[in-house]
């Protein structure tokens, strides 16, 4: 596909796919115009980079819908002044968007090769305010915390607190959550007297890898 054909193919995920999932924040529809997915794929499927599905970027991996990374995004309501950590970052797509609209993003990554070319990709495309980091999803990034936001870029199988406990007072976080057995999209917010929570939708995702689901009781 040619340069042009990925632009055409952008502009159409854009307006037929993020735009009538009611995602209306003007700077998140223009992050994603110009952000070009087709980088953060691997050689061979760019032509699918702008299809409405996730797309694996390695085994058990994968960058999250389109329409499903889009409604996260609007969720965290990303500020110009936040600070942003990306947990589970793989290629650094959902790190580039968001780039975009943050002061700053730490992206973590657990896999080297996945860090890696998440850092040089996002290096060509000038993206000078993301940091990659490589460490165990769960536990975060305690050395560029506290954070405004954090972004679980997949799933994971119950309320992850130790990445709560590297939010701001009155920072967020949003992300998919399977405890139920079905995924749903999350917001969780931190204030002084703790953290609450609410279900914004339904959704599915790859599970980001290192995160412990609650023992389930046996009788």
């Amino acid at each position: 596909m040619t340069q042009s054909g990925f632009e055409a193919a952008r502009a159409n995920m854009v307006d037929g796919q993020v735009r009538i999932a009611d995602v209306t924040d003007p700077a998140l529809i223009a992050a994603m115009r110009e952000v070009p997915r087709e980088r953060f794929v691997p050689d061979g499927k760019a032509s699918l980079a702008y299809m409405g599905e996730a797309i694996e970027v390695a085994p058990g991996r994968e960058l999250l819908d389109p329409r499903v990374f889009a409604k996260l995004a609007q969720l965290a309501a990303i500020r110009p002044s936040d600070k942003v950590l990306v947990v589970g970052g793989a290629t650094g797509y959902a790190a580039a968007v968001l780039a975009r609209l943050a002061a700053s993003v730490v992206l973590l990554e657990s896999d080297a090769a996945l860090s890696a070319s998440a850092a040089a990709t996002l290096a060509a495309l000038g993206a000078a305010n993301v940091t990659v980091a490589t460490g165990p999803l769960a536990a975060g990034h305690a050395a560029g915390a506290p954070y405004d936001a954090i972004f679980l870029d997949g799933a994971v199988p119950a309320r992850p607190d130790g990445l709560l406990a590297q939010l701001k007072p009155g920072g967020r976080l949003v992300g998919i959550v399977t405890d139920s057995g079905i995924g749903k999209a999350h917001i969780f917010q931190k204030a002084p007297a703790g953290v609450s929570g609410r279900i914004a939708f339904d959704a599915s995702a790859a599970p980001l890898p290192g995160f412990a689901a609650v023992p389930s009781f046996v009788f």
